[in-house]
C-alpha cells in the first residue's frame, strides 16, 4: 500500500516546561490523550496529533543533543466557521495564558485573522476564511482551484 505524501500526522512542539505547556493547552480547552506518557503530552486532532515534548528531549531524539531549538519561524493555524468563533477561540487562548501578537481583524485577503503565541513562543493564527469552507467536524479541504 502506498500512502499519500502530502500529509502531516504528528506535530511536535518543543517546550521549555512540559507542565506549564500542558496547563496552557488544557486551559485553552484541549484534552490530553490518555495514551500520553511521562515526558510527552499528546492531543488528538482531526486526523493528526499534536505533541508537547521537552526541548532537550526533542533535540536528543532528533540526534542533535547540543542543538538550541527555537520557535516562531512557522505558524500553526486554526480556521473557524465565522468571526464570532474566531474571537471566542482567540480570547480563550488569551485567558489560558497566550501572549497577544495581533488581535483578530479584517485582513487584506478578505478574511478575519489574529495571532498569539503560546507560553513557549509557538505562534498560532486563529482565522475565518470565507473562501475555505469547513466540514462539520471543523476539517479543512481546499476548494477546487
Amino acid at each position: 500500500m502506498t500512502l499519500p505524501r502530502q500529509r502531516v500526522t504528528l506535530i511536535t512542539l518543543g517546550v521549555a516546561d512540559l507542565a506549564r505547556a500542558r496547563a496552557f493547552y488544557e486551559a485553552w480547552g484541549w484534552q490530553i490523550h490518555p495514551g500520553s506518557q511521562t515526558g510527552v503530552a499528546f492531543y488528538q486532532m482531526n486526523g493528526a496529533v499534536l505533541a508537547l515534548f521537552g526541548l532537550g528531549d526533542l533535540a536528543e531524539d532528533q540526534g542533535r543533543p547540543d542543538a538550541v531549538l527555537g520557535t516562531g519561524a512557522m505558524t500553526l493555524a486554526q480556521n473557524c466557521a465565522d468571526d464570532a468563533e474566531t474571537d471566542a477561540v482567540f480570547d480563550a487562548a488569551l485567558v489560558a495564558g497566550a501572549t497577544l501578537l495581533k488581535r483578530p481583524e479584517k485582513v487584506f485577503w478578505g478574511g478575519y485573522s489574529g495571532y498569539f503565541s503560546d507560553p513557549d513562543g509557538h505562534v498560532w493564527e486563529i482565522a475565518t476564511n470565507p473562501f475555505w469552507p469547513l466540514g462539520e467536524d471543523g476539517s479543512l479541504t481546499l476548494p477546487a482551484g
